[in-house]
C-alpha cells in the first residue's frame, strides 16, 4: 500500500488547525497537529512532507521557524497562512525564498475550503517523499542509474494544456519531463534536473527532451492536430551557442513550424550568463521560435529583462494566480502584468488556475492563455489524447 504523505499544520488556533486537518484527511495525507511553536523543532524532526505553517503565534513567530528551517537545509514544501496585512504574507514569502525554502502558496485567513482542498490535492499526486525535512539520500537515485534511464528510455513526456481563455480552445500544452523508475515509481524534474546537471547529463536529457516532443508535434501534426509545444530548458542550454541550431534541425528534421515551439527560460537562468543568454535567446527568435520567461514577477529586474530579451509570451507566476481571487496585492500584479504584456506585443498565459472563478477573472481582465489543475493536470500522451476526445468531441 502506498505510504501516505505527512502533513504538519502549525497554528495557534484550534479551530483552524481541526479545519485544515480535516480537508488534508480528506485527500489522503496524514496530519500532525502542532499549536505551541516552542515545540517545532521537536515536532519537525519526526520528517514531513509538507508543513502549513501560521505566521502569527504567541511563543514564536513563523519567521523564526522559517529560518529554523532553512538552518537545516530542509525541501519540505511549505503553505504559508495568516490573517495578518498581505503585505506582511507576501514579505514572508519572499523571505523565505531568498532562504532557500520551498513555499509553493500562501493563503489569508478565512482560508477557502476549495482553494485548500485543491491545493493539498496538487500535491498528493505529486512525488510521494521527496521532500521531507529529513531526506536519505541513499535513497535516491544516482547518477549511474540515471545514465541507464536514459540509455533504457525511462524518461517520457506528460503534457498539461493551454487553453485559449476566450475561447476554450486548446491551443498547445507544456512538455513535462517524467522518469517512469522501474522501482521507484513516478520521479519528477525535481529530481531528474539536479541529478543530469551532477552527472554532465544535461545535453543529453535536453535531446530527449527535444526529440520526444517534437516526434509527438509531428505525429499529432499528421493526424490534422496543430498545436504549440512549450519546452522549459535550464541555464545551462542558454549558455550553449549552438543551441539555437540544435533546436533549428530538429525543428526541420520532424518537419514542424518554427511557431509551434515555445522555449520556455526562467530568469534566474537568463542573469546566470547575460551575454550569452542574450546571444542564444535572440537567434532562436530569429529562426522562428517562441520564447516565453517563466514565473514572471518573482525576480529582481524582469521589467529589465523584458525590455532586454525578444520574449514573445510572458507567464503570469502561479502564485500571484492562485491568490487573485481573494489578495488584492496580489490581484495588482496580475492585472498589471497582462497589461505590461499586452502593451509590449506578448502573449500571457496564466499559471496555476484552480477553479472558475480564477478563470473568470482572467478573462475580464484579458488573459491570453490558462494552464491549470481547472482545466487539467499534466497527463501522460495516451491519457492526453483522451482527455482531449472527451472534452472537444
Amino acid at each position: 500500500m502506498k505510504q501516505k504523505l505527512r502533513l504538519l499544520v502549525v497554528d495557534d488556533e484550534p479551530v483552524i488547525i481541526e479545519f485544515i486537518c480535516d480537508v488534508a484527511e480528506e485527500v489522503g495525507f496524514e496530519t500532525v497537529a502542532l499549536q505551541h511553536a516552542n515545540k517545532f523543532e521537536e515536532f519537525f524532526a519526526t520528517g514531513f512532507d509538507a508543513i502549513v505553517l501560521d505566521l502569527v503565534m504567541p511563543e514564536r513567530d513563523g519567521i523564526e521557524l522559517l529560518r529554523f528551517m532553512a538552518e537545516q537545509g530542509t525541501l519540505v514544501k511549505i503553505i504559508l497562512i495568516s490573517g495578518y496585512d498581505t503585505g506582511v504574507l507576501n514579505s514572508a514569502q519572499k523571505l523565505a525564498v531568498e532562504h532557500g525554502l520551498n513555499v509553493i502558496a500562501t493563503l489569508t485567513k478565512p482560508i477557502i475550503h476549495e482553494q485548500l482542498e485543491t491545493l493539498l490535492q496538487s500535491l498528493s499526486v505529486s512525488d510521494t517523499h521527496l521532500f521531507g525535512s529529513h531526506i536519505e539520500l541513499p535513497e535516491l537515485p544516482d547518477t549511474g542509474e540515471f545514465q541507464q534511464a536514459l540509455e533504457r528510455g525511462e524518461l517520457e513526456l506528460w503534457f498539461q494544456p493551454q487553453l485559449d481563455i476566450s475561447t476554450g480552445s486548446l491551443l498547445g500544452v507544456e512538455a513535462l519531463v517524467r522518469w517512469n523508475h522501474p522501482e521507484r515509481g513516478l520521479l519528477m524534474p525535481n529530481v531528474i534536473i539536479p541529478l543530469a546537471e551532477h552527472s554532465n547529463l544535461m545535453d543529453e536529457l535536453t535531446d530527449v527532451v527535444i526529440d520526444q516532443s517534437f516526434e509527438r508535434l509531428s505525429v499529432w501534426g499528421k493526424n490534422g492536430l496543430y498545436l504549440k509545444m512549450s519546452i522549459n530548458v535550464t541555464a545551462g542550454c542558454l549558455k550553449e551557442l549552438n543551441f539555437p541550431e540544435q533546436v533549428h534541425n530538429k525543428i526541420e528534421q520532424y518537419q514542424l513550424r518554427p511557431e509551434q515551439i515555445t522555449i520556455e527560460v526562467t530568469e534566474s537562468g537568463v542573469m546566470q550568463d547575460l551575454t550569452k543568454s542574450l546571444d542564444v535567446l535572440t537567434r532562436l527568435r530569429m529562426k522562428g521560435a517562441e520564447l516565453s520567461i517563466d514565473d514572471f514577477g518573482t525576480g529582481y529586474s524582469s521589467m529589465v529583462q523584458l525590455y532586454r530579451v525578444p520574449f514573445s509570451e510572458i507567464k503570469i507566476d502561479q502564485s500571484f494566480v492562485i491568490q487573485a481571487t481573494n489578495d488584492a496585492e496580489a490581484l495588482a500584479i496580475v492585472e498589471m502584468t497582462i497589461m505590461l504584456g499586452h502593451k509590449l506585443g506578448m502573449t500571457v498565459v496564466a499559471e496555476g488556475v484552480e477553479d472558475q472563478q480564477t478563470w473568470d477573472l482572467l478573462a475580464s481582465l484579458g488573459c491570453d492563455v490558462a494552464q491549470g489543475y481547472f482545466m487539467a493536470k499534466p497527463m501522460p500522451e495516451a491519457q492526453f489524447v483522451e482527455w482531449m476526445k472527451n472534452r472537444y468531441k
